[in-house]
């Protein structure tokens, strides 16, 4: 696991942006595996700052995104699916058919969720994925609990998560309970991961995933397990 701790936010996002793009040159056909939130908007910016000066191409890059929330459109300002148009894809020339997210108003969610497994696996699965981590170290929506779940799942969101996530609506009673999220293995099954942490108030739970035992209770303490890290972070 590599760590570079850097003096703010824009340093972080500055590095961890030169670290995708150096794979998508690398490999212009890489899957990216696309977190959303406050921490990666930094890095996003400078991704389309470098495709419009001509130094990066995602014509044949395709994502798949960690996570969205159950019974939100794609169309809704809150829902993942319009994050990641607003912030990204809508400004860079990637094929839209080419990015993906959980659909988080199917039908038959359990479906969706095995869909979404098969999809990755279709595509090799995952070259590159960016993390964040939440405050009581979730990644992607995977909740602290009593295992690891491997498989796309639907989970109950916890209290907390549920706080921490209303400042983006009206009130915490909009905010959705549960959502679909990329389960443990093909997080793990990713050859490269990038995690980016920023503020000081992530400092304890970032010390606890990398320094504490590997548990449930903190799911990014699973990352210790994995054969290539890259961890950016901010937090003092």
């Amino acid at each position: 696991m590599k760590i570079y701790r850097v003096k703010n936010y824009e340093a972080m996002s500055r590095q961890a942006a030169n670290f995708i793009s150096a794979q998508i040159t690398l490999k212009p056909d890489t899957v990216l595996g696309l977190a959303t939130g406050s921490t990666p908007i930094g890095t996003y910016k400078q991704l389309i700052e470098k495709t419009k000066a001509g130094d990066l191409d995602f014509a044949k890059v395709r994502t798949v995104n960690l996570d969205e929330y159950c019974g939100l459109d794609g169309s809704h300002e809150q829902s993942y699916r319009y994050f990641m148009n607003s912030n990204l894809f809508n400004h860079i020339n990637i094929d839209l058919a080419n990015t993906n997210v959980p659909n988080g108003l199917a039908a038959d969610l359990q479906s969706e969720c095995e869909r979404y497994d098969k999809l990755i696996e279709s595509f090799g699965g995952i070259d590159l994925q960016l993390l964040g981590i939440g405050h009581n170290g979730h990644i992607g929506f995977n909740e602290p609990s009593d295992a690891f779940v491997k498989e796309t799942n639907v989970v109950d969101l916890r209290q907390s998560t549920i706080d921490a996530n209303s400042r983006f609506f009206a009130s915490a009673d909009e905010v959705p309970k549960k959502a679909i999220t990329m389960g443990m293995k093909s997080i793990m099954a990713a050859r490269r991961i990038l995690l980016v942490v920023s503020g000081e108030d992530k400092r304890d739970i970032l010390d606890r995933a990398l320094n504490g035992p590997v548990t449930p209770q903190v799911p990014a303490s699973v990352l210790q397990l994995h054969t290539d890290v890259t961890v950016i972070c901010c937090v003092d």
